[in-house]
Order: C-alpha cells, then sequence, then structure tokens
C-alpha cells in the first residue's frame, strides 16, 4: 500500500487528469502523485482520538500505510517535478534511459532509506540509554539525532523521510530512557508541526482562483475517492486474505492532508506550466476528503461490522520513569467507580500499592482499607503485568455482558466439545470430538482473534469473549440464537428443493427451540 498503492493510485489519477484538464500523461502523474499518499495525521486522530476500535490487523494496516507512504510519494514528485523542469520528459528517445534511471533511483533511496534508519535509530536507542544527561536535555537531544540522521541519509543518497520514520519504529518499540517524557515532548512537537503546515497553507491558498478548477478538481477527487484508492488497495490487499468488507473500509480510510498540499508547492517553487492548477486542485481533493472520508469512517465501519469493543473500559493511567528500573515502571491509576477494584475485586499480591492518595492527602497503606473511587493508587510492576491492572482499574463496557455480543453465557475454554455438544444437543464432527472449545476457535480464526470472533458450529456461535496476548482466547460464550442468512422463495411456485429447504429451516428452528430450553434450564441450576 505504502509502495505499489501509491504508484498505481497516481497513474489512475493521471488517466484522469488527462482527460479532465487536457494534461499530459506526466503532468498528471505529478498530481497524481502529490495526492496518492494518505495523510497520518488525520488517520491517527480519527482512529484513536475518535475512540474508533477495529480488529488490530485492519488499524494496523491503515497506520503504518499513512505513516509510511510519504516517502514514495515524495520521491515520485520530486523526480517527476525535476523531469518537468528540465525538459528530459519530453524527449521520446530517452524514454527506456529514464525508465531505468527512476527505477535505480527508487531502489537506492529506499533501500538506503530502509537501511540507514534501522542503524540509526539502534545508534539513537544506545546513545541515550549510555549518556547521562539533565532530563530536560534528553527529548532535544533525540528530535536533534533525528534530524541529523534525516539529513546525512538525504546526503548519501537515501530517503531521509523513511529513514526517520524506520529509526521511530525502532526507538517506540524498545525500552528508552526517559521513554514517558520523550512521548509527550514528539506528541507536542507533532502536534505544533501540523499546526504550522495548516496555517503555512492558509496563507499560501488563494480561494478566488478555486472556481477555475472547480468542476474539474471535484471530478478528480471523485475518481480519487471512489475508484483509483478502491482499486489500488483491492490489488494491494487481495493476497493478504483480507475480507470484501475490510478491503472496502481501508479504501474508505484514505484520507489526504498536510503533505499533499505541501508536495503541491513543488511544482511552484520549480516554476511549472500547470503549477498555480496543480496547487488548487490538490487543494479542493484534500478538502473534499476530509470533508466526505472524515467525517464518514465511524458510519462506516459501523455498516461494514468491523467496529470491535475495546479490550479495556475508560482507564486513567500515568506513566512515570524509574531511575535504573529497566524491567519496572512506576504507574498511577486513578479508581474508576465502575471498575472491578472499587466493587470488591482484591488486587494482587505482586500490584499492592506504594502510595495512595486520597482527597489530595497520602494515606498510610495499613489504614487506607479497600480502594475507594477516586483514589489515586501507585504501583511498582512490571511492564507485563500493566495490561492486567488496566483490566482492574478499569471501568467495565456498557456491553459487557450483552448476550447479542459475547453469547448467552460464559463457557470454559478448556472444556472438551463433545462435552458441550451432548449438553446443549448439537451435533460434533467426528474429528473434533477430542478438541477443547479454545483449540476449535483457534483453528478456525488463526492469529487473527478479537474479542467477540464468532465460529459457528452446527446450531449454535462459539463467540469470543476476553483475550490475553500470553494465552490467547480465555473466556469464550455460547450463543443458541445462531443466525443464518434467510435464502430468498420464489413467490409464485415452490419447488420440490424449496420445500426441503423450508422443512429444514422448521427442524433447525425446532433444535434451537430444545437447545433454548435447555440454556434456561442450565441457568437455574447454575443461579
Amino acid at each position: 500500500l505504502a509502495t505499489a498503492g501509491v504508484a498505481i493510485t497516481a497513474c489512475l489519477v493521471a488517466l484522469a487528469a488527462q482527460q479532465l484538464l487536457g494534461w499530459s500523461f506526466l503532468e498528471g502523474l505529478l498530481l497524481g502523485a502529490i495526492v496518492g499518499s494518505t495523510d497520518a495525521a488525520a488517520v491517527f486522530f480519527l482512529l484513536r482520538v475518535g475512540n474508533i476500535h477495529l480488529r488490530e490487523m485492519i488499524s494496523a494496516t491503515l497506520e503504518v500505510e499513512s505513516g509510511s507512504n510519504d516517502p514514495m510519494a515524495i520521491f515520485l514528485t520530486v523526480t517527476l517535478v525535476a523531469l518537468l523542469a528540465s525538459g528530459l520528459a519530453t524527449e521520446a528517445s530517452d524514454g527506456a534511459v529514464l525508465g531505468a534511471e527512476l527505477i535505480v533511483t527508487f531502489l537506492q533511496q529506499m533501500g538506503l532509506g530502509l537501511v540507514l534508519g534501522l542503524a540509526g535509530g539502534y545508534a539513537i536507542v544506545q546513545l541515550v540509554n549510555r549518556v547521562t544527561l539533565e532530563p530536560a536535555l534528553y527529548p532535544i537531544v533525540v528530535l536533534a539525532l533525528a534530524l541529523a540522521l534525516s539529513g546525512a541519509v538525504s546526503l548519501v543518497g537515501g530517503s531521509g523521510f523513511l529513514a526517520v520514520y524506520v529509526a521511530g519504529l525502532v526507538c517506540g518499540n524498545v525500552r528508552i530512557r526517559q521513554q514517558p517524557a520523550l512521548k509527550n515532548f514528539q506528541g507536542g512537537m507533532t502536534w505544533l508541526g501540523q499546526i504550522g503546515m495548516f496555517v503555512t497553507l492558509g496563507l499560501l491558498a488563494t480561494p478566488s482562483q478555486f472556481g477555475d478548477v472547480a468542476l474539474p478538481g471535484l471530478a478528480l477527487a471523485v475518481v480519487l475517492i471512489f475508484i483509483a484508492r478502491p482499486l489500488a488497495v483491492w490489488v494491494c490487499l487481495l493476497p493478504f486474505g483480507f475480507t470484501r468488507a475490510e478491503i472496502a473500509f481501508v479504501s474508505w480510510v484514505g484520507l489526504r492532508g498536510a503533505v499533499s498540499i505541501l508536495l503541491a508547492l513543488l511544482p511552484l517553487i520549480a516554476g511549472l506550466p500547470h503549477a498555480q492548477a496543480i496547487f488548487n486542485i490538490t487543494f479542493l481533493i484534500v478538502l473534499a476528503s476530509l470533508v466526505v472520508q472524515g467525517w464518514t469512517i465511524r458510519p462506516m465501519a459501523r455498516w461494514l461490522k468491523l467496529i470491535v469493543p475495546a479490550r479495556y473500559g475508560p482507564v486513567e493511567r500515568i506513566e512515570l520513569e524509574l531511575p535504573g528500573g529497566e524491567d519496572h515502571e512506576l504507574v498511577g491509576y486513578t479508581v474508576h467507580p465502575a471498575s472491578p477494584v472499587a466493587n470488591g475485586a482484591r488486587i494482587p499480591r505482586w500490584a499492592r500499592p506504594t502510595l495512595i492518595l486520597r482527597g489530595g492527602q497520602s494515606i498510610r497503606l495499613q489504614k487506607a482499607g479497600r480502594p475507594e473511587p477516586g483514589d489515586l493508587l501507585y504501583i511498582l510492576t512490571t511492564s507485563r503485568q500493566v495490561p492486567v491492572l488496566d483490566a482492574l482499574f478499569a471501568a467495565a463496557h456498557a456491553d459487557e455482558h450483552d448476550p447479542a455480543m459475547y453469547g448467552d453465557f460464559p463457557l470454559d475454554p478448556q472444556a472438551a466439545l463433545a462435552e458441550i455438544g451432548a449438553l446443549y444437543g448439537f451435533r460434533v464432527k467426528r474429528g473434533d470430538a477430542e478438541l477443547t472449545l479454545k483449540q476449535v476457535m483457534e483453528r478456525e480464526l488463526g492469529d487473527d482473534i478479537e474479542p467477540t470472533d464468532r465460529v459457528p458450529y452446527g446450531e449454535i456461535d462459539l463467540v469470543v469473549r476476553d483475550i490475553d496476548d500470553d494465552h490467547g482466547i480465555t473466556a469464550i460464550g455460547l450463543a443458541v440464537e445462531h443466525v443464518e442468512p434467510e435464502e430468498p422463495v420464489l413467490p409464485f411456485f415452490f419447488s420440490r428443493k424449496d420445500i426441503r429447504r423450508a422443512g429444514q429451516r422448521i427442524a433447525r428452528r425446532m433444535r434451537m427451540r430444545r437447545a433454548r430450553r435447555k440454556v434456561a434450564a442450565r441457568r437455574g441450576v447454575d443461579q
């Protein structure tokens, strides 16, 4: 998506620009390269701050794509601007030579950017962890090292943008000194950069000129949103087992933003013939993308049934840097009124708080008693245990026990499928008789497992209630109401096949009613 997807999108937009604007293919390709990448700021903001919880594979794909496709768009834009400005693009005899040079330059920039980015990220981590500085200097040093890495990689012919992105991935996924402070500083610098970009774009835009290109610009926006982006995503994701709904959603979250408009400045700087038209059309495409796609991401995800419940409810956590503690961290939690801890759940022995603040006053642990809503607890723990603490101090979901999502009641994942089948009256396949519920679900779902995932089995559904990063599925629900699509019946006559299907549906509903009665009886015994 970040490489071939951008190129495919640019080519399709170029073909549309040829027809709508009468430009050459390379001029249309330049416009397509400028608007070919998605905007990381818009995607991150809408998915995280918008509280849209998707399957991990989809959200990770969107975030990595939007963060890593800028180098490809920058490479194409800079190269095409150079070709159009030099006049070499008009010489047909040099077409093969230019194509070969383009491929060599691409491999050089992306290859060096990837390799030197990995090396630079490792060097930044080692330097920060080994050099003792004032705490306030660490964010400045990391930012300076990132800028130095970008410049050094660009000097040797690589992509500095890709190198910095890869270095950021390396630094963000290992333990580095002053990590909470670095995250806060980088977050603030990110927002400052975005604000600066949009203010600059507002100063450069001239709305009175938009009328001349409004119709072709909006037409190109329609082509980009509804044709070019979906086709590029479909070609790129089809070999990887994504469903049609997932491909459709990834296609829809192709938000364009400030990076596209900044790239549109390069033709203006180079003095190309249609530079002002390219900038104005890019501005219109970005506005149309943010308005049409940005406001409809949540409804689209809900319509495609891709939203999954969050692992935990609302939780208020504070991360603190612990000097010299590479394997431990100090976290603070505000006890939520609806959390398990506030409703009687015991705090594990290994998670006893080191400090309790109640009403702004420190309370001795011996006199604190049970945690009360609003208490601020500081706990010394390992990073692996933090998700467990999140579950203890987080609020419960409003739909935590909703049978429509999690099944009628929980089952033990280690229970044998044959025993459950005998108890609730559904037939178990001969090869599955010795398997547990967990084994059956992991076989059907593979590695990509999320809460509320369902596995139909006969007349029932097995539902994932909860998962753990270390142990996989930890809670399973059983849903008696197994929903199957209704098959259409011809209105004027009924064949033997129709009658047989109707009889099968009636028999299936009778078995479901018997199963529901058994569920009701079992619930009475449990209570």
